[in-house]
């Protein structure tokens, strides 16, 4: 049995989620991950909470395809976040099948941000799925000990796990020691891609290679072999690779392509395709 391949959002994100999800099945994948919340004023989010006709198309086109809605994107926990406001981004979570919610740290206070975390893990769960953190190493959480802390801080809730970026677990200089004896409860999928060994060393540096042009599995130096070894076996992986200069010269469809492609020739050759 081949191993989940998911497509992230942010790799083809012009793309509505009924069109995503028609790309999706066309280029190989088993699922998606939705950005029904804009993150950035330049980046588009698709609030299918609040258009019930393009959340009856994508259901439409998870039907026609058999595409399934891996995971939905992404809640920042600010100062001023009202959980309850999320209560139908959670109900439509949930009507689409997702498992897990993304969320991000974006509150200085450490201990009202966990607690948010935990309400935010309780709310998912009377939806029945799940809540991941994603670290960013510009965050006030920038990398996997201190993402872990935070859970743990949560009070460890059962369905609130911790989302590792292959590119930001290297660039936060995060230990793969930290990973030793996390199950897929605690890191229940990865987010996939390549790039350089060393990133920029200013903040707009490091936010354009993770936001607009990321590398493939396998053309990059990242030591992508020892985090796969190192996360729990048979996980998901959900390919994150945008790529903004070839999506403006092939289109979104090519780019999801050549990252199923490279994704899976590297997998098939380091033996980590299967689950």
């Amino acid at each position: 049995m081949k191993r989940e391949l998911s497509l992230a959002h942010l790799t083809v994100i012009s793309l509505s989620p009924p069109e995503m999800i028609r790309v999706a099945s066309r280029t190989g994948y088993q699922s998606v991950g939705l950005r029904l919340i804009r993150v950035t004023p330049q980046s588009p989010g698709y609030p299918l909470m609040d258009n019930p006709i393009m959340l009856r198309e994508t259901r439409a086109a998870m039907s026609e395809t058999g595409v399934r809605v891996h995971d939905i994107e992404f809640v920042k926990l600010e100062p001023d976040l009202d959980v309850r406001s999320l209560d139908r981004l959670c109900a439509t979570g949930a009507e689409l099948g997702a498992s897990r919610l993304i969320v991000a740290p974006y509150d200085p206070n450490l201990p009202r941000m966990a607690e948010k975390f935990a309400e935010i893990c309780a709310l998912s769960a009377q939806y029945g799925f799940g809540v991941v953190l994603e670290f960013f190493p510009w965050t006030v959480v920038p990398n996997l000990a201190d993402a872990l802390a935070l859970r743990k801080q949560a009070g460890s809730p059962e369905n609130g796990g911790i989302l590792v970026d292959a590119l930001h677990f290297f660039r936060s200089g995060s230990s793969l020691a930290d990973l030793k004896g996390l199950n897929s409860a605690v890191v229940p999928f990865l987010h996939l891609c390549d790039g350089p060994e060393k990133g920029a060393d200013d903040l707009e540096g490091r936010l354009q290679e993770a936001r607009a042009e990321r590398l493939v599995p396998g053309e990059g130096n990242l030591p992508l072999h020892s985090l796969i070894a190192a996360i729990p076996a048979g996980i998901p992986f959900s390919l994150e690779v945008p790529l903004e200069r070839m999506t403006a010269e092939r289109g979104p469809e090519a780019v999801a392509f050549h990252v199923f492609q490279a994704a899976t020739r590297y997998l098939d050759e380091t033996e980590f395709a299967s689950c």
